[in-house]
């Protein structure tokens, strides 16, 4: 499949994945947001609704207090008279209600009822003519709205009680703060509601005057206010606020079910981004497979040429077999022999480290040692170039426990790149310097002063059958196996390996190492 076909479909699945994401997001912050609403309407309802019960509270029991007094002061007069022409029999109540100072001030006569006892018989007490059904009709009327001034003179004088009286007094004395705590928790409930909360009253002007016993500051910032007796002068009005500590809890509850479909969402998106980078990477592995196997290919096929033809010189006879041009072919065969076993034997090192099944043979060994050895094997090399090698020893404790000869290629193969990859035509200086660092461990470093390499190449260059491109140079030929080859050595013996470059300035390699003791 070609890369921009799978970049199309993860462009395309990824769309769609993070608009999903964004859909049920919009959905769990629309909800949240109704929730709140209701939640504030259903606080505020209920604020208002027992404001209005303390209101109500504190008129009934201004109107009981004064009608109980009222009441007090007033008096009935019962009154019976017969009339001697006609038998009629009179009876009368008579109430009245007097001042503190004496003085009646609402009196009223009621008829209750006339009749005649000695002259209707009980059997025709139903048949009454018309006009004592009208007169007793209008009696109960009358009944009715004398009770009604009586009842409205009283409401009167509580109202004006209330008005001039009761907005005097202080407003801890007007609230019955635990009925005020009682009436907003049943309104609350009565709204669907059963969170808890923490109560304050306080006056207009900011004096708090009333605290509920576990009151903490936890969401306080989320209050809600409601004021007391707001028909009063606002000097005299009080306010109830009120916060709910689980408030959020309480209204996210509301979107839990939408957790585990987002939780669920986001693993399919990692899932699907794992898959894409898996996908990207094996096509890369694959590409470099197929680099390794061309290179490899080419690799091979450069000995094969050489000992064929030579082994074809030898059976030539119509070349004459001199000793110098036997001893030549023999050289030639035995040479790229070598370098043949070599690129072979390159792979199945590989290849066992693939599948760690290489068995180091550890011995103790003095690095510093080790290095001048190497640095002498490559001075040729370098001075060939018209450059120099420039070791400083400055390790003291320069013992290590390790394979020598796998240890001693890692070294060899770091050396040999900074001789391949050289500047054509300037000359190539390789620094070899050895220390111990302030966590006791054991370093190495190798410099060169060669081609260098790109930034964005060079976190790559451990990586197995990697090769920076050199356009299309093929002047240096390889598998891309010798720094994965070295960093795997490194890792297996406890060690830590950085590269440090610059392009055009040459490449910096430091090994650090545990100052390894024998094992027993």
């Amino acid at each position: 499949m070609k890369k921009s076909t799978i970049w199309v479909i993860a462009i395309i699945m990824g769309f769609s994945f993070l608009a999903l994401l964004y859909l049920q997001f919009s959905y769990v912050e629309e909800m949240v947001k109704m929730k709140k609403e209701q939640f504030d309407e259903s606080v505020n309802r209920s604020l208002y609704q027992a404001s209005r019960s303390l209101e109500m509270n504190e008129t009934l029991r201004y109107l009981e207090k004064d009608v109980n007094a009222t009441e007090r002061r007033a008096f009935q007069q019962d009154s019976v008279t017969v009339d001697g022409i006609g038998g009629t029999i009179k009876h009368s109540h008579q109430f009245s209600v007097a001042a503190d100072d004496g003085t009646v001030y609402s009196s009223f006569q009621v008829k209750a009822f006339q009749m005649k006892p000695s002259s209707v018989p009980k059997a025709m007490i139903l048949r009454k003519d018309k006009n004592s059904l009208l007169d007793a009709t209008r009696s109960m009327q009358e009944i009715v709205r004398n009770r009604y001034v009586y009842q409205k003179a009283l409401l009167d004088e509580v109202v004006y009680n209330i008005l001039y009286t009761a907005s005097e007094k202080p407003l801890k004395e007007r609230v019955n703060f635990r009925m005020l705590d009682s009436d907003i928790r049943n309104e609350l409930s009565n709204n669907g509601i059963n969170i808890p909360y923490h109560l304050t009253v306080s006056t207009a002007d900011g004096r708090e005057v009333y605290r509920c016993p576990d009151y903490t500051d936890e969401g306080e910032r989320y209050s809600y206010t409601q004021v007391l007796f707001r028909n009063d002068p606002q000097s005299k009005m009080g306010v109830v606020r009120i916060h709910f500590p689980d408030m959020g809890s309480y209204i996210y509850s509301s979107v839990r079910f939408m957790i585990p479909s987002i939780i669920f969402t986001l693993v399919l998106l990692l899932t699907f981004i794992f898959t894409i980078v898996v996908i990207f990477r094996q096509k890369r592995y694959s590409e470099i497979k197929n680099d390794f196997i061309n290179n490899m290919t080419h690799e091979l096929k450069t000995p094969i040429a050489s000992i064929s033809l030579a082994a074809q010189m030898m059976n030539d006879e119509s070349v004459a077999k001199t000793p110098q041009m036997t001893s030549h072919l023999g050289q030639v065969i035995g040479d790229e022999s070598k370098r043949l076993r070599f690129l072979v034997e390159k792979v199945l090192q590989m290849s066992m480290f693939d599948k760690k099944s290489v068995v180091f043979k550890k011995k103790e060994l003095d690095l510093n040692e080790m290095v001048e050895q190497i640095a002498q094997t490559f001075t040729l090399r370098v001075e060939h170039t018209g450059g120099k090698i420039y070791t400083e020893i400055e390790a003291i404790d320069s013992a290590i426990y390790v394979d020598e000869v796998h240890f001693q290629n890692a070294i060899t193969n770091l050396m040999d790149n900074a001789v391949k990859y050289r500047k054509q035509d300037e000359p190539l200086d390789i620094y070899i310097r050895t220390w111990n660092d302030e966590h006791n461990h054991l370093c190495l470093s190798i410099r060169d002063t060669g081609q260098g390499i790109r930034k964005e190449n060079l976190r790559k260059i451990f990586d197995k059958f990697y090769r920076v491109h050199t356009g299309n140079k093929h002047d240096v030929k390889g598998f891309g196996l010798g720094l994965a080859y070295v960093k795997k050595v490194i890792d297996l013996h406890q060690g830590d390996i950085k590269a440090e470059s610059e392009l055009g300035r040459g490449t910096k390699f430091t090994i650090q190492l545990p100052v390894l003791k024998e094992e027993e």
